[in-house]
């Protein structure tokens, strides 16, 4: 697993996990700003969690992928011509 793999601006993936990390961070922060009925908070915090996780998930799954160093894309399949 490589930390420079992660930043691959061409691969879905990776637009992804930025964009289920910024929704947990603001969900994150709708839980501390507003005060919720208790079911509410319950509900927000599910989320909040459970898109870190995909997008952590997502961010491990990147790092193991080698599709880049081979010349190919994640979004392209092998052998397409594209």
């Amino acid at each position: 697993m490589k930390l420079s793999r992660l930043y691959r601006p061409h691969d879905r993936r990776f637009w992804l996990m930025i964009v289920l990390n910024v929704l947990s961070a603001i969900l994150a922060w709708v839980l501390r700003t507003y005060p919720l009925v208790p079911l509410a908070s319950v509900v927000v915090g599910v989320f909040a969690l459970g898109n870190a996780a995909l997008g952590m998930f997502i961010m491990f799954d990147l790092m193991r992928d080698d599709t880049d160093e081979r010349g190919g894309s994640a979004d392209t399949p092998t052998g397409s011509g594209q």
